[in-house]
């Protein structure tokens, strides 16, 4: 995870971003690359050349080119509104609204140990009222 004040462009914290990025992904090859989106905002070359040269075939929408309908027939839905879901849930937690901490680490533990919270609560309410399974 990448975290900047509100005063840095988030276009030139790219490269470092995708350096942050802990999921192993596969290797990208000629039939299966390995794909980036980016909206209008990262329509530059220095952007253009950073998801390159992480070996990510950029998608970017240019600035000036008209809105595609998306087509929802092959179940490809868009999902923004779940990382809205999460900016609302982790909202909740005050000392995140509001940065209190000056200390980038600590700032990231705050994050952690909230979305931590969020799965706990989470799973407490899925798994409340089921019978316990007992492992032999």
């Amino acid at each position: 995870m990448v975290i900047a004040g509100a005063n840095v462009v988030e276009q030139k914290l790219l490269a470092e971003t995708i350096e942050a990025i802990v999921v192993e992904r596969p290797e990208p090859s000629a039939d299966e690359p390995q794909n980036l989106c980016l909206d209008k905002g990262y329509d530059n070359p220095r952007s253009e050349e950073a998801a390159t040269a992480s070996g990510y075939a950029p998608h970017i929408r240019r600035i000036g080119e008209e809105k595609k309908a998306v087509d929802t027939s092959k179940g490809h839905k868009p999902r923004r509104w779940v990382v809205e879901r999460t900016f609302a849930w982790l909202s909740k937690c005050r000392g995140l609204l509001v940065r209190y901490e000056k200390n980038d680490i600590n700032y990231l533990g705050m994050i952690q140990l909230a979305c931590a919270l969020l799965w706990y609560r989470r799973l407490y309410r899925l798994t409340q009222g089921k019978p316990k399974v007992a492992v032999t």
